[in-house]
Parts: C-alpha cells; sequence; structure tokens
C-alpha cells in the first residue's frame, strides 16, 4: 500500500501583523479540511482538528493505484472566542502530491487574527 501524510499548523496572529512572535499563540481545537483527488480521479474529503500544539494531521495507508494525486488544504474555522479572523493568505493551499509512499507534506501555517487588537501590540 500507499501512506500520505499531511501535516500543518494552525496559529493565532494576535498582533495581526502577519508574522509570528512570541505574543502570538497556538490554535487548539481549530477545524482544517483537506480535498484530494485520487490518480483514479475520486474525491476524498478529510475533517481535521488541531491538537493542544496547534498541529493537525491527515493520513492513510491505500492502493498505489489509488493515492492522492492532488490535495488542497484550507481552515474552516477557529474556536478560540478572541482569534477567529482569518489572517490574509490563509485561504487555502493546493499541492500536487507525486511523492512515494510514506512521504509526509508539511502544509504552510494557518493564520488567525484578533477581531479586536490587544492593546499591548
Amino acid at each position: 500500500g500507499w501512506t500520505g501524510e499531511i501535516r500543518g499548523r494552525v496559529v493565532c496572529d494576535v498582533c495581526g501583523d502577519s508574522s509570528l512572535g512570541p505574543e502570538d499563540h497556538v490554535l487548539e481545537g481549530a477545524e482544517v479540511a483537506v480535498l484530494c483527488i485520487t490518480k483514479s480521479g475520486e474525491v476524498l474529503n478529510y475533517q481535521a482538528f488541531t491538537d493542544a500544539k496547534g498541529i493537525y494531521t491527515v493520513a492513510e495507508t491505500m492502493p498505489e493505484s489509488d493515492r492522492w494525486d492532488a490535495c488542497l488544504a484550507r481552515p474552516i474555522s477557529s474556536f478560540h472566542e478572541h482569534c477567529t479572523r482569518l489572517g490574509g493568505g490563509s485561504s487555502g493551499i493546493k499541492f500536487s502530491y507525486n511523492h512515494p509512499s510514506g512521504y509526509s507534506h508539511a502544509v504552510r501555517t494557518f493564520v488567525y487574527q484578533p477581531v479586536n487588537v490587544p492593546t499591548y501590540c
């Protein structure tokens, strides 16, 4: 069989400055949707939630003939009460999956920003 894995992080950009600093923190329980198209043309939908380190993972083992060809990862929601606005450029990432079995594809970090920027920023 062929095994593919997709992994990424979701972070709260507290100051909304599009750079990650010490005041920023990971978002636990953020929802991410991953849509993959297999070599045979089948569309597979995955739903993932971030853990305490802000990391989500989607992994599956399947026959080589049915393996992922391309995937799209996109953030769905953040359950953090102060950090729910999706940062610019975080709408979704599409990538091809022409890698040998067991390869882990790390997706660029998805960023949420607070509705009201704290005064210490």
